[in-house]
């Protein structure tokens, strides 16, 4: 009967993580699931040790102010392990928390399984120091990962990303427009701000501000904001407002891929979803704004170019990124306003981003990650 204990901090950690649980209990019934996560971890089978809700957030001094949280979780997490000893640790992205616990267990000689490897190769490069003393296996998802983590001696493989199967659409694009009060014919421009409070904070007012521009030359375009679970509804103020002046726009929770399949343009933060969107192969305008000083140590460190993970596998700048002091209301509504009015500059693009799907790797992904998992699980007892 193996025993599993997984940790992600974030929404789409907490996706993947419940894709991975399902595989797990496909290929072994008999195996126990537990850990840090949110719904669809609890959802897939797993037992829940704590939710993620109030962990998340970007930037020094944001996670300063949920460091209480992280260290209740911590002991949390520890006790579960010293109690019921699992076979294998899974830590899912989200180094801020996985790194302490992945020395915690490795202590207690529980072998850890990193899948979806913090992105040190972008910057604090230190870090692989740290996952080679602690990891036993890293499960990357992007194909340049492989080698920059054999070559600081790290155990690898790349698995493919786990959007590529994950990204459907659950509704017809037509059926889904008409259920939110959409018009089928009109332009659609999806806006996805973040997960995370904090950036929501940061980034969605200007994007509001974007909308009332781009509404201006675009007369019938009609927006859809991507909302993550378990946020404040006063983070969405400014939406309110842009209903109440009578831009039409909709709030759609915890259905992102359904907003993506129905869009033309989108608009989304730097992250995760912008894999998703590529996925879907949608024309969009990167953005992202930090605190000054977290933006200042970013630069600092950085060994980068671009921030933007789709422009990163393409090796150039394939869509527009409008980071920090670019990022405002006027240079977001010419970059939507370019795709609205430009078919043959969407269409170039959509093309790109083809070409960024396909090296996002095969599907099957979840179970190839539950394989190798459970090999893991296995070894300890072998």
């Amino acid at each position: 009967m193996p025993n599993i204990l997984i940790s992600c901090g974030e929404p789409s950690g907490d996706l993947y993580a419940g894709a991975l649980t399902k595989e797990l209990i496909t290929l072994d019934p008999t195996v126990r699931v537990c850990g840090l996560g949110g719904d669809h971890l609890q959802e897939s089978g797993a037992d829940l040790v704590e939710h993620y809700e109030g962990l998340a957030a970007t930037g020094i001094s944001e996670a300063l102010a949920v460091l209480p949280r992280s260290l209740e979780i911590y002991r949390s997490m520890v006790a579960r392990a010293r109690a019921d000893r699992p076979d294998v640790f899974v830590a899912i992205d989200f180094p801020e928390i996985n790194f302490r616990l992945a020395a915690a267990f490795r202590k207690l000689g529980i072998p850890v399984v990193y899948y979806i490897g913090p992105q040190a190769w972008a910057w604090r490069r230190g870090r692989f120091g740290k996952m080679r003393r602690l990891v036993d296996l890293a499960l990357v998802i992007f194909p340049f990962e492989e080698a920059i983590y054999q070559d600081a001696g790290i155990p690898v493989e790349f698995v493919g990303h786990p959007l590529v199967e994950l990204s459907e659409p659950t509704e017809a694009r037509e059926s889904f427009l008409d259920s939110q009060g959409l018009v089928l014919t009109a332009p659609t421009v999806a806006l996805l701000p973040g997960s995370r409070p904090n950036e929501l904070r940061a980034i969605l007012p200007e994007l509001t501000s974007a909308a009332r521009l781009i509404r201006k030359q675009c007369a019938d375009v009609q927006f859809i904001v991507a909302r993550a679970p378990h946020l404040d509804d006063e983070l969405f103020n400014s939406v309110g407002a842009l209903q109440e002046v009578g831009v039409p726009v909709q709030i759609v929770e915890s259905r992102t891929d359904d907003v993506l399949a129905a869009a033309d343009v989108v608009v989304t933060a730097s992250g995760t979803a912008t894999v998703q969107t590529a996925i879907h192969q949608r024309p969009m305008v990167i953005v992202y704004r930090l605190s000054a000083f977290t933006y200042w140590l970013v630069k600092t460190f950085s060994h980068v170019d671009n921030a933007g993970m789709v422009n990163l596998i393409a090796g150039k700048e394939i869509v527009p990124e409008l980071l920090q002091e670019r990022f405002t209301a006027n240079a977001v509504a010419i970059e939507v306003v370019r795709f609205l009015n430009d078919p043959r500059a969407a269409l170039r693009t959509s093309e790109m981003l083809a070409q960024v799907r396909e090296q996002l790797g095969a599907g099957g992904v979840s179970r190839r990650v539950a394989e190798r998992v459970l090999a893991v699980a296995d070894s300890k007892h072998a």
